[in-house]
């Protein structure tokens, strides 16, 4: 990564930054900090973390404010599909923030520039990164200006699903139970795990699933097990 490089992504997002050393920190793989043996709290873990709130504050606001009739439930699921690991990473993509990460020589080596996992954490920590360097206001204009595509899919209703919100409300509606969580199993090395997770309604397994985080393959679990009980309907 270069200057040009950082240059060319602050065009990108029409920013003008103050503390450089922010950006670095959010394009910093904790894979690359630990061999380099920088100091703890050098990689981009924590503005992850915060990237994450400044996200949800800001799509909610947006939510709330381009669509005043809806209800609590429906800008819920909308705010669930919005930020999840697909939207995020198709964003990242769209950044070219793959080609921007600092990753270790594993990490980099297994494919980690193309993990949607490993994207969509980026971008959440460079959402910290604007935060912390420019405050809350430009954080949430970016936001806007970023997700502006997204929303337009969501008013044309060609958004992704969010199966675990779906059949949450359909079990909750027709069966007056909640979906549980099994994470299962997990193989492979650190970098490239394999999680498979299974889905309960009750006491029995509605679906299985599997994807490259917990959170992935929980959604392919909901997604065979939403599938077939309303195929079953």
């Amino acid at each position: 990564m270069t200057d040009k490089n950082l240059a060319a992504l602050f065009y990108k997002l029409r920013i003008t930054p103050k503390n450089i050393d922010h950006y670095l920190q959010a394009l910093t793989h904790s894979s690359y900090a630990n061999e380099r043996g920088m100091l703890t709290g050098a990689h981009n873990e924590r503005l992850e973390f915060l990237g994450d709130a400044v996200l949800e504050l800001a799509i909610s606001e947006t939510l709330y404010i381009f669509f005043p009739e809806l209800p609590e439930g429906k800008l819920t699921r909308y705010r669930a599909g919005l930020v999840c690991e697909e939207s995020l990473s198709r964003l990242a993509n769209e950044l070219e923030l793959g080609t921007l990460v600092r990753l270790g020589k594993g990490e980099d080596s297994s494919g980690g520039r193309l993990r949607p996992s490993l994207l969509a954490d980026v971008f959440e920590a460079l959402l910290g990164a604007v935060y912390l360097d420019l405050g809350f206001e430009e954080a949430r204009l970016l936001t806007r200006r970023l997700f502006s595509p997204l929303f337009k899919d969501l008013a044309r209703g060609c958004l992704h699903r969010d199966y675990k919100t779906l059949l949450q409300e359909y079990t909750q509606l027709k069966l007056a139970l909640t979906p549980e969580y099994l994470i299962i199993s997990e193989q492979g090395p650190d970098h490239a795990k394999i999680f498979a997770a299974q889905v309960f309604i009750g006491t029995q397994v509605a679906g299985q699933g599997s994807g490259r985080t917990k959170k992935e393959a929980e959604q392919e679990a909901a997604r065979e097990a939403y599938e077939l009980l309303v195929r079953v309907k």
